[in-house]
C-alpha cells in the first residue's frame, strides 16, 4: 500500500487591511457586487471579482432560478464573461465573498465543486496559476490560496480524455 498525503499552504489574514491595496480592492469589488445578486431562494448572495493581466476587473454574482439548478454561481458568471469579452487575457486572481441579510456568514466562503472545476480549466489553459482570495462580509478573516489546484486535488483534467 502506498500512502500519499496532499497538503497545501494558504495564507490566513485576520483582517482585510492586511492585504495589499490591490487585493483589498478586489475583495471590496466582490463584496459590493454580492449585494446585487439575484438570490431570492437561498438568500445567500455571492460576489466574485477577478483581475485580468492587463488590470481590468470583471465582476459577477450568483443568479438563481426557481427551476433549480438553472441558476449560475458568481464565480462562473465572472469567469465566463471575462473569457467571452477578453479571450486572450490571463486571469491573475479572483476574490469571492458572500453576504446575507438572513443569517451570519462568519467564515470565508469557498467555491463549490463546479466552480472549482471551471476555475481549474482556465488555470490549466492559461498555463499560469490563478490566486484565490476568499472572504465574507460578516467576518474580517481572509484566506489567500495561490493556485486552483490546491482547491481541487485529484482533479479531472483534459489529459484524462485523450488516448496515451
Amino acid at each position: 500500500m502506498k500512502r500519499i498525503e496532499h497538503h497545501f499552504n494558504y495564507l490566513e489574514y485576520d483582517s482585510r487591511e492586511e492585504l495589499s491595496s490591490d487585493d483589498n480592492n478586489l475583495v471590496e469589488r466582490a463584496s459590493v457586487i454580492s449585494k446585487q445578486a439575484y438570490a431570492p431562494y437561498s438568500l445567500f448572495n455571492v460576489g466574485a471579482a477577478l483581475r485580468l493581466e492587463d488590470g481590468n476587473i470583471v465582476v459577477g454574482n450568483n443568479q438563481e432560478n426557481v427551476a433549480y439548478p438553472s441558476g449560475l454561481c458568481a464565480e462562473r458568471v465572472a469567469l465566463f464573461y471575462a473569457k467571452s469579452q477578453f479571450p486572450d487575457l490571463r486571469i491573475k486572481e479572483i476574490a469571492i465573498t458572500a453576504s446575507s441579510d438572513k443569517f451570519t456568514i462568519n467564515q470565508p466562503i469557498t467555491p463549490c465543486g463546479a466552480c472549482r472545476q471551471a476555475l481549474l480549466e482556465y488555470e490549466n489553459n492559461q498555463g499560469q496559476n490563478i490566486k484565490i482570495i476568499l472572504g465574507s462580509d460578516q467576518s474580517e478573516k481572509v484566506l489567500v490560496i495561490n493556485s486552483v489546484k490546491n482547491l481541487l486535488p485529484l482533479s479531472f483534467e483534459e489529459v484524462k480524455l485523450k488516448n496515451q
